[in-house]
């Protein structure tokens, strides 16, 4: 995963090195199942809240309606191709009682295409395990309502040598600020650990239990078309268990790598999704509401 470990080469083989051990306490640590606690999620739902207030501030025609025209330069190096990723907050971890929220903002440049082909792209719920593979194996569009949509995933995620498997359902709710720019919020309705995948034990634990290394998600996402493409802006937050006590020299730069790499991976494959998808003529399919 690129996190710059580096292990010793002094061991003779028959005694693990330090960074082994390291490993294996941090293997054994967070294999260890984890409950999601009441005033976890408490302050969980109060920073969603003010996530949401920070998006509406964003209408406001006095102030930047993207992050990255709030610098120029972001605008520029988004325009040449590269995907930005930063933390939102500090190192994008907030500590909360028994929990974490990992909060990273990602911007990318959709160039030749338009703020319609974008989100016909999306609206293909079904097709997600193709845009996004291999870490989605699964996807259903649900149901679509006059006030948001429904839809389901199930993916595959890889901690170090541990691999954790959800199944998760969403609801997403889009707006139409103008003509040429839009946003929505995605929020996780229910996500649960599978064990024993692809056997005949498999089996979902309770929503809540299990590894802990996502209790909750949600999202705000941001689009503008112009300069000759779709600015595309995602917000990303993740509710978590704690760094287990000690191993935070350890498991910290995992967990920044892995928040860098997810963002960079999603709006990279989205854009190819758009790209490689027909535009279809005439498609506002997601049912657009006004504020």
């Amino acid at each position: 995963m690129g996190v710059g470990f580096r292990t010793s080469n002094r061991s003779n083989g028959s005694t693990p090195s330090r960074f082994s051990l390291s490993l294996i306490i941090l293997g054994s640590a967070l294999s260890c199942a984890a409950e999601l606690r009441p005033q976890t999620l408490v302050a969980w739902n109060h920073y969603i809240e003010q996530a949401k207030e920070r998006m509406n501030s964003r209408l406001d025609p006095k102030r930047e309606f993207l992050w990255v025209d709030q610098e120029p330069a972001r605008a520029r190096r988004v325009q040449t191709g590269e995907i930005l990723v930063a933390p939102v907050k500090g190192s994008g971890r907030i500590e909360v009682p028994h929990g974490l929220i990992h909060d990273w903002i990602g911007a990318a440049f959709f160039t030749h295409t338009t703020i319609e082909k974008v989100f016909a792209t999306m609206d293909q719920y079904a097709c997600y395990k193709d845009f996004y593979k291999p870490m989605v194996v699964d996807s259903k569009f649900v149901l679509r309502d006059e006030k948001e949509l429904t839809f389901s995933m199930r993916w595959v995620k890889k901690v170090l040598w541990l691999t954790t498997v959800m199944d998760a359902d969403y609801k997403a709710s889009y707006f139409r600020r103008n003509e040429g720019s839009r946003y929505g919020f995605v929020k996780s309705t229910r996500i649960q650990d599978v064990v024993n995948y692809g056997q005949a034990s498999e089996r979902m634990l309770p929503a809540g239990t299990g590894s802990g290394f996502i209790w909750r998600l949600f999202s705000i996402s941001r689009f503008e078309e112009r300069d000759g493409g779709v600015y595309v802006e995602l917000e990303a937050m993740a509710l978590s268990r704690c760094v287990p006590a000690g191993l935070g020299w350890l498991l910290n730069p995992v967990v920044r790598e892995l928040s860098q790499n997810s963002l960079v991976t999603s709006l990279s494959q989205t854009r190819d999704a758009v790209r490689s998808l027909p535009q279809r003529a005439g498609t506002d399919a997601v049912g657009w509401k006004s504020r």
